[in-house]
């Protein structure tokens, strides 16, 4: 794979349905819950979607009130989507932001807009191509 291009591998035996991640040398699992059939030893693809989005709006801010160097202590992301069967065109991710400071009204403001400046948000508020080979 290109060296300008953020990858990931993923691995699934018959380990049903414990998938080995690996990316830029981390590793982490994903899996289903039990009630699915999963062993429910890593997050659910799902909640590794909503995790990629926060945590990049959470990074984007910081570097920005640090930037800016506003008294910014936390940054607390709560998101959530349909379970995946639900899932449409029409689906929604809702993000509710919460900042640990006193921040003026236009901080705020600004760091809301910020947060719309994530990748992550970008790509997923854009149509998405996904070409599979073997």
């Amino acid at each position: 794979m290109s060296a300008n291009k953020i990858t990931a591998i993923t691995e699934l035996d018959r380990s049903h349905y414990k998938t080995k991640i690996y990316a830029n040398g981390h590793f982490i699992y994903a899996d289903e819950p039990e009630e699915m059939g999963g062993t429910d030893e890593g997050m659910a693809p799902g909640a590794l979607l909503l995790a990629s989005l926060g945590s990049c709006t959470a990074i984007t801010i910081r570097m920005y009130a640090d930037r800016k160097k506003m008294n910014l202590d936390t940054i607390k992301i709560e998101l959530a989507i349909c379970n995946e069967e639900d899932m449409t065109e029409a689906t929604t991710i809702t993000r509710k932001i919460t900042f640990g400071a006193e921040l003026s009204s236009e901080e705020q403001d600004r760091l809301m807009q910020i947060a719309d400046k994530c990748p992550i948000h970008k790509i997923l508020s854009n149509p998405i191509k996904i070409e599979t080979s073997f």
